[in-house]
């Protein structure tokens, strides 16, 4: 087998395994052949309980090592499509030797090596418990991918197919996943997905037509490769801000929407995170929840610097997202404007404390409802849960929830009726 030959598609994560089928492929014998043929079995069964693979291990397997493979080739077909240039020679001669081994027929190795249990791998049924590695979504479309490369029948169709797949997923962590966060350990900063991101779209916050409009016209101006801003969406706890920015992850994701999430002890990484991203054919957008600063904090600094001010101009394909409580970011006090205190130059001061914020093109207010609009909430998330109580109970009971629990907004609504879903048993109420 050809896998030393392989020029594009090196450098394989989890390629061990491959090397070790081609070993044996290419006349393992004796004990210690069977070994190492059961040692790959326990490694494609472990791969299967840790990715969610099912049916054929071993072509899912192969599929996942290319879609994860980011190489010349692959990172230049995320989102656009096919490309042009010698590169597509390359490719095709190392998708050429993965059909090889697509195809390989493991029957007469089973039976020299008396190894009958592969037909376990050949047809595996997986658990029902969630994926560690992937979301359930893209955990089938590698197990989809896999079946379509059973139908191709040259390198150059199956080529095509994965072409297709880089076109509308992308490759590696950031094609596979929505959302991400930092990690800063010894290997340094890195950006690694987040797994579970709550399925919300923008249609699921009732109301607020007004600021969820201004959000998506921004966001779809910037996915769309046009002039964009960064964003502030501040105002009432409770009011939707981090949904928002949720529901338009799950919304752009297929046009090459990603979102990383910092926090704000991570703010002097944000050059390192950049650096990683901006020559990646993604939108990324930095999220940044609940951004405020008290008077000693001076994170908001790199920060600034980060988003305007710094010597290197910030990538086209790199926004910042924030919400807050506070519509200025950093703590301002009456002394800051006082004409007698430490300071001289009062002016300056505050100068300083609002160059933050300025350096959002479109700030977004989320106000708390009134009673009438808190009701009308709580009847529309009624609704869609599926309660039958009657109206006037329900807002009734609704008005006492919300006095005992945080007072008006749109999450106490949705707790309101998180509670009375808890109480339904089957399918009526609880007592």
């Amino acid at each position: 087998m050809r896998d030393k030959e392989l020029i594009v598609y090196r450098n394989l994560e989890e390629g061990e395994l491959l090397h070790d089928m081609a070993r044996l492929m290419e006349g393992g014998e004796g004990e210690e052949a069977r070994e190492l043929f059961y040692r790959c079995i326990h490694r494609l069964i472990d791969l299967a309980g840790r990715y969610g693979f099912h049916g054929n291990l071993w072509h899912c397997y192969l599929a996942d090592l290319l879609v994860n493979n980011e190489n010349s080739y692959s990172c230049g077909c995320e989102i656009r499509g096919e490309i042009e240039g010698t590169v597509n020679e390359a490719a095709l001669h190392d998708i050429g030797i993965f059909k090889e081994f697509y195809d390989y027929d493991f029957g007469p190795l089973v039976r020299r090596l008396n190894v009958p249990e592969f037909s376990m791998v050949e047809r595996y049924q997986s658990s029902t418990r969630e994926s560690k590695v992937y979301n359930r979504r893209i955990c089938a479309r590698i197990c989809e991918l896999a079946e379509q490369f059973s139908h191709d029948h040259t390198p150059a169709q199956m080529k095509e197919t994965l072409t297709r797949f880089y076109k509308e997923y992308g490759v590696g962590k950031f094609g596979l996943h929505k959302s991400f966060r930092i990690v800063h350990d010894g290997d340094g900063v890195r950006i690694e997905p987040i797994l579970n991101i709550a399925h919300v779209s923008l249609d699921d916050l009732v109301g607020y037509e007004i600021p969820k409009r201004r959000l998506t016209e921004n966001t779809e101006a910037f996915v769309s490769g046009r002039k964009a801003n960064n964003c502030l969406l501040y105002g009432d706890a409770g009011t939707g801000k981090s949904s928002c920015i949720k529901a338009i992850a799950n919304e752009y994701y297929d046009r090459g929407l990603r979102i990383i999430e910092v926090y704000k002890h991570q703010f002097q990484d944000l050059n390192q995170v950049i650096s990683q991203i901006k020559n990646r054919n993604y939108k990324f957008i930095i999220y940044m929840d609940d951004l405020s600063f008290e008077e000693f904090e001076i994170e908001y600094k790199y920060l600034k610097a980060v988003i305007e001010g710094g010597l290197e101009k910030k990538p086209e394909n790199v926004l910042i997202y924030a919400t807050s409580n506070r519509r200025h970011l950093i703590r301002e006090n009456y002394s800051d404007k006082e004409e007698i205190r430490q300071d001289m130059h009062t002016s300056d001061t505050v100068q300083e404390k609002l160059s933050l914020v300025h350096r959002f093109g479109v700030t977004i207010y989320f106000g708390a409802p009134d009673k009438k609009q808190f009701q009308a909430i709580v009847t529309a998330l009624a609704r869609r849960s599926g309660l039958a109580m009657p109206e006037e109970e329900l807002l009734l009971e609704a008005n006492k929830w919300e006095l005992s629990h945080g007072g008006l907004s749109g999450r106490t609504a949705q707790q309101f009726i998180d509670y009375l879903s808890g109480c339904r048993i089957d399918g009526g109420e609880g007592e």
